[in-house]
Parts: structure tokens; sequence; C-alpha cells
């Protein structure tokens, strides 16, 4: 298997070229020519240097370069064996939400909940998303489906409330302190024609 696999099917449709033109005239093609048309199994030596060469050849040509991730770090290799790693992966990739057995979703769902209530502009939404949230967790604890277990815990909707506000006024209070920075900073900045040359 030394020689080229370019040259050698190169050579291959030359010889069947020539035995279809033998047929055509009506003459019998060469034995040696029909010996060589049965297919012969190629032993491992052969078959690992034909990848091997086909490997170099795509190599020499740049087909392996700028391949998306090269040098970077492969993913998944924790040493920790998940069976659900592809549908995990899909899930973080597409950024789908509600699929997936509830354990993972409600879990997903229970560290996202400060930002989504945070979303929100009443208290009364804040206390029926809370409870809705709690519902759910209830309601999955109850199914005995299978999978993984429910583990997510239920939020006080008092104590939900509390935090709420408490982010609220930190960010009004956030955004009144830069108003007045920017509005001293337009106080004390002078326009061009009010200052002197020098």
């Amino acid at each position: 298997m030394s020689e080229d696999p370019q040259r050698a099917a190169s050579q291959y449709r030359l010889d069947r070229l020539a035995r279809e033109e033998a047929i055509a005239r009506g003459e019998e093609p060469d034995v040696a020519d029909a010996a060589s048309e049965s297919p012969r199994s190629f032993t491992q030596a052969e078959r690992s240097a034909y990848v091997e060469n086909a490997i170099q050849q795509a190599i020499r040509r740049g087909e392996f370069d700028n391949l998306p991730g090269a040098g970077k770090p492969l993913e998944g290799l924790t040493g920790q064996h998940d069976p659900d790693w592809w549908i995990r992966r899909k899930i973080e990739r597409e950024q789908l939400t509600g699929l997936g057995p509830p354990a993972l979703t409600l879990r997903v769902e229970s560290a996202q909940l400060e930002a989504t209530l945070d979303r929100m502009h009443r208290e009364s939404e804040v206390r029926e998303a809370v409870e809705d949230f709690n519902r759910r967790v209830i309601e999955a604890r109850r199914q005995l489906l299978g999978g993984p277990p429910v583990v997510t815990p239920t939020r006080d909707p008092g104590d939900e409330i509390r935090a709420w506000r408490e982010r609220r006024d930190a960010r009004h209070r956030e955004k009144t302190a830069e108003r007045e920075q920017l509005e001293r900073q337009q106080k004390t900045a002078r326009p061009r024609w009010w200052r002197r040359r020098g």
C-alpha cells in the first residue's frame, strides 16, 4: 500500500475502460484483468497506512486549519460519567427552557428566580410568581414518574417580597446617585466660551 491512492484509482479506471472497450469490440478481456477485478481483503497494516496517508494529504491541503475550537480545551473532560451529557449540552446550547425532568428544570428556575422577580413591577405579581413556583415544586415532589429526585426548596413569599423590595430600592438609590453625579458634573463643567485663554 505504498503507492499513492490517487494513482491507484486512476489505474483502476484505465483498466476498467480497457476491459469495457474489449467487451464492446467482442473480445474476451484478459484473465489477469478479471482476477484483479474481484475484491481483495486488505490487511490491518494496509488499512492503517491508507488512513494515515489520507490524513497526511488532508493536512498538506490545509483541511484541518482553522477548525472551530482549535487551541481550546475539550469540553466535558471532568472525569465524571454523565449518561445524559448530550441532552444537557443541547439544552444549554439551544437555551431551551421547560424541557427535561422537573428536578432539573426547577433547579434552573430556582437559580434564576430573583432575576425573574426583579423584572416585575408590583408585589402582587411577585407573590403570584412565588406561589406558582412553590405549587410546581410540590407537584413535582408528589409525582412518582422516576428520574432524579426533586430537591429544590420552596420559597417563602413574604421573604421573597422583602428581598425584592430591597433589591428594587437599591437599584433606585443607585440610579438616583448616578443622576445626581451627572447633574453635578454638568453644573461644574463650563462651556468653552467661558474659559479664558491663558
